[in-house]
């Protein structure tokens, strides 16, 4: 064995003030209090560089670590400085940099610039002792194939400047703009290197040796081989994990040198794709496999192939048992780029992730213990909103996964029982191809706080103002038509195109009521999926399930402030009755109400449990058309001739084309609406704004309108229509979502990853001969929610109780918010206190009722002092 293969680390940290949570640039004072040997600064004066002692086994290195970590904790604290072990301070901000003042360092911001201002990053260095140059050499180029996965392991930098920069190592992107980062290139000797080193040096990019940051290289100041490209691990055990792999990998090289295997060099662009695609998903995405043509593979996949192939090293090293231990905890509590994300979501606070990365550097080598134990028979997955990695639940959570992992299994199958007595007796049913079905309800709620609400609220009003400005601008002077944001026929080609909609007048609201389907990704955040105009349903259904859950599962716990559902009925009338009073002429101060009316379908409608609902408890008339007739220029209640100024329209067919005992009531209806004297909620032509293909032009019409930027992302989708796009999606409909641009109600959908050969190739030929109809949108990955299902593996006692019961077992979910058009507030709209919660079937990623799905109570915490 020629390597010596001894340990050692550098750990860069970051001094924190503790009341603040913002950097320090206290490093001279807290360096004047320690030995120079081990602790030394860097190019910012908020950072303290470590640097261990030689030692031979990885417990040596946790220990020297953890006595380093102690050092600067215990020379820091007396002025409120703690340190954070992460590869950027979650508070860090361009204006916090505060240069070391050196000669050295004064040239490198001379030179540099914006790089070196830039630099407020962290990383761990890990050092395996190879004195033999020349081996060194070539044992750097041959570990760079697992270098992306010891990225992912400590990737700790997701956010920067204060904003989630949605990568999981943000520093590595940064620290690749330095012009001697990266791969070395193929070299064949320790001379080839230094004749490399001395030409970059004569270059006068870079100043020195030191200045040579690529990703593994000789150590320029010990006999050792340099890992350079992870960030800085807060969890000490992380960092131990990192380097007893990096010896193996080194180790493994030697083996095959000197065995006189062929080194196959990973092309460098390949190499540079599976760097970035660590630095972006960390453990929470795919990885690049380490096959000669380099596919995508789970990332916990990756970490335990490494593991596998390196075992041979690592057992001679006698590391493998604990390298398997340490990686498995990995991979049930997630990197720290998805702890920091996940304690952002908990609370919308950065200082909790700031303390969070404080906490777990200055504490115990494993990482501080779980508040909870783990759920024993939950399948865990990226992007559960209430169980996170290990099986744990989120903190938000905590009491309810107990309330129900609590409950006998007798008590469940009762609980599930009673609920579906309840929709039973309560007549709440939806209608599918004409046969009355049960509307499915789940017991264990959804919750989520008030950060996310607010986020959610802001972003919803923002994107209803920009379609109420554009149902009435293309209805009326068609500015954005004239300016050439949209072209005519985008708007005119749309299905929900209606030419006879242009004569009702312009003062009043087109959309009264939208719903706006929202998604939430594996990494938490939230993206809007579609947009509902036409008549969005719902919201009644989402009140019902309070009422069930307060019935029949009171005893959960619940949060404090939770937003009351119940207050939508007021949001609905107060809508209805501010358009109903321009409608019928009533001065602001007049004392006469405004008569509103639903009118419905009638019973064979999908939602008929919902109007009437609606109807009874927003004080409503509850009409069908065949109730209604046209008198004197004013809609009436046909029996009694009494005047209607605004009607909630819940029809299943266009309100032109509706007919009632023979009569065009509908058409004589639009008429008196033209005429200014009745209000119709939503206005008919509503559907050139939600058809697929217009979602497309939303960031466009928020930016026309409103001059903003939109609050909330959307999901990234392509217009089949425009033949560059059209292109590339009948290339990978196998990969993406296609719908039918005015399809609903999940109809026509195609999820390509999930559909087999032959339903891929008969939507590409779909496609291709009317693409005009057609939209594709990227496959969101969809977080999921614990869900009790039959068939799961049953709940702890459920076998021996002889209990047929349920389990919990995750299940992908969608959200349904309500706007309305009140007229009151700032900009006239009001975001109901409700949301509906959409539970897609095992399997699947279609949350629709008429698909299958089921829903959940959706429990909403409001801001302090809000309720």
């Amino acid at each position: 064995m020629a390597a010596e293969l001894t340990l050692g680390a550098e750990e860069e940290l970051h001094l924190i003030d503790l009341e603040s949570g913002k950097l320090s640039a206290r490093a001279p004072q807290i360096l004047s209090r320690l030995p120079a040997l081990n602790y030394s600064a860097e190019i910012q004066r908020t950072t303290v560089e470590t640097n261990t002692d030689v030692v031979s086994t990885l417990d040596g290195l946790r220990q020297e670590i953890l006595r380093l970590r102690r050092g600067v904790i215990e020379a820091a604290a007396p002025d409120g400085i703690g340190i954070a072990c992460v590869g950027t301070a979650p508070r860090s901000e361009f204006a916090d940099f505060e240069l070391t003042t050196t000669g050295r360092y004064g040239r490198m911001q001379e030179q540099y610039r914006l790089l070196v201002d830039e630099q407020l990053i962290c990383g761990t260095q890990i050092h395996v002792g190879v004195s033999d140059r020349d081996l060194a050499v070539d044992i750097a180029q041959r570990v760079s194939r697992d270098l992306p996965v010891l990225l992912a392991i400590s990737a700790s930098s997701p956010y920067w400047n204060g904003l989630d920069t949605g990568y999981s190592s943000i520093r590595s992107i940064i620290w690749q703009r330095w012009p001697s980062a990266g791969a070395t290139g193929d070299l064949g000797s320790a001379a080839e290197y230094d004749e490399l080193l001395a030409d970059l040096i004569a270059t006068g990019v870079i100043a020195d040796s030191k200045m040579a940051y690529f990703e593994v290289r000789p150590s320029s100041h010990a006999p050792t081989l340099e890992l350079r490209v992870c960030d800085a691990c807060p969890i000490v055990d992380d960092a131990v994990l990192i380097a007893g792999l990096f010896r193996a990998a080194v180790r493994a090289a030697e083996v095959d040198i000197e065995a006189g295997r062929p080194y196959h060099p990973v092309p460098a662009p390949i190499h540079r794709a599976a760097m970035w695609q660590a630095a972006r998903g960390g453990l929470s995405g795919d990885l690049l496999d380490d096959g000669p043509h380099p596919r995508p593979t789970a990332a916990a996949h990756a970490v335990r192939h490494l593991i596998r192939r390196l075992r041979p090293q690592l057992e001679e090293l006698g590391d493998y048992e604990e390298v398997v231990a340490l990686a498995e905890t990995l991979l049930a509590r997630g990197n720290s780029a998805d702890r920091q994300r996940a304690a952002f979501a908990e609370r919308g606070d950065i200082d909790a992730v700031v303390k969070l990365v404080v906490d777990e550097t200055h504490g115990p080598a494993g990482g501080i213990p779980p508040a909870v134990p783990a759920l024993r028979t939950y399948r865990t997955r990226a992007g559960d909103e209430a169980v996170g990695p290990g099986s744990h639940p989120r903190p938000a959570y905590e009491q309810l996964i107990a309330y129900f992992e609590g409950l006998s299994p007798e008590k469940v199958e009762a609980a599930r029982s009673a609920a579906r007595d309840w929709t039973h007796e309560h007549g709440v049913t939806f209608r599918v191809d004409g046969e009355e079905r049960p509307f499915e309800v789940d017991l264990v709620p959804r919750v989520i706080n008030a950060h996310e609400w607010s986020q959610i609220t802001a972003g919803l009003t923002q994107r209803a103002r920009a379609i109420e400005a554009f149902l009435r601008d293309v209805y009326g002077e068609q500015r954005i038509v004239e300016d050439g944001v949209i072209p005519r026929a985008v708007i005119e080609g749309s299905p929900g195109w209606m030419p006879a909609a242009r004569a009702l007048p312009t003062d009043l609201t087109r959309s009264a009521v939208f719903g706006f389907d929202l998604v939430r990704n594996e990494f938490g955040g939230w993206r809007v999926l579609e947009d509902n105009v036409r008549n969005p349903s719902g919201a009644a259904y989402a009140v019902a399930i309070r009422r069930l859950m307060d019935e029949v599962a009171d005893g959960a716990p619940r949060p404090d402030a939770m937003l009351d559902p119940e207050r939508v009925f007021g949001s609905l009338r107060r809508t209805l009755l501010a358009g109903g009073r321009v409608a019928a002429g009533l001065a602001p101060d007049s004392h006469r109400v405004p008569t509103a009316a639903l009118v419905s379908s009638g019973p064979t409608s999908g939602a008929w449990f919902e109007h009437r609902m609606l109807a009874e408890s927003a004080g409503l008339a509850f009409l069908e058309l065949s109730d209604l007739d046209v008198r004197d220029g004013r809609v009436v209640v046909a029996a009694d001739g009494s005047v209607l100024d605004a009607l909630y329209l819940r029809l299943d067919v266009e309100l032109p084309d509706a007919v009632a005992d023979g009569e065009p009531i509908g058409a004589r209806i639009l008429d008196v609406a033209a005429a200014g004297r009745v209000f119709l909620a939503n206005a008919p032509g509503n559907g050139v704004a939600d058809d697929k293909a217009m979602y497309c032009h939303l960031p466009a019409l928020i930016a026309y309108y409103l001059g903003e930027r939109p609050l909330l992302e959307q999901v990234p989708t392509y217009r089949t229509s425009d033949e560059a796009e059209r292109r590339t999606v009948l290339e990978r409909v196998g990969e993406l979502v296609t719908k039918p641009v005015d399809g609903h109600g999940g109809e026509g959908v195609l999820i390509g990853p999930a559909a087999g050969a032959a339903a891929v190739a008969e939507r590409r030929a779909a496609i291709a001969a009317d693409p005009e109809t057609w939209v594709a949108q990227e496959v969101v990955p969809l977080s999921s929610h614990p869900t009790f299902a039959d068939g799961a593996p049953p709940m702890p006692g459920a076998e021996a109780a002889g209990v047929p019961g349920a389990a919990l077992e995750p299940r992908h979910v969608d959200l349904r918010v309500f706007v309305y058009a009140t007229g009151e507030g700032e900009h006239g709209f009001e975001v109901a206190d409700l949301a509906l919660t959409r539970v897609a079937p095992a399997g699947s990623m279609v949350v629709n009722s008429s698909r299958g799905g089921g829903s959940k109570d959706t429990w909403i915490t409001a801001a302090p002092g809000s309720v």
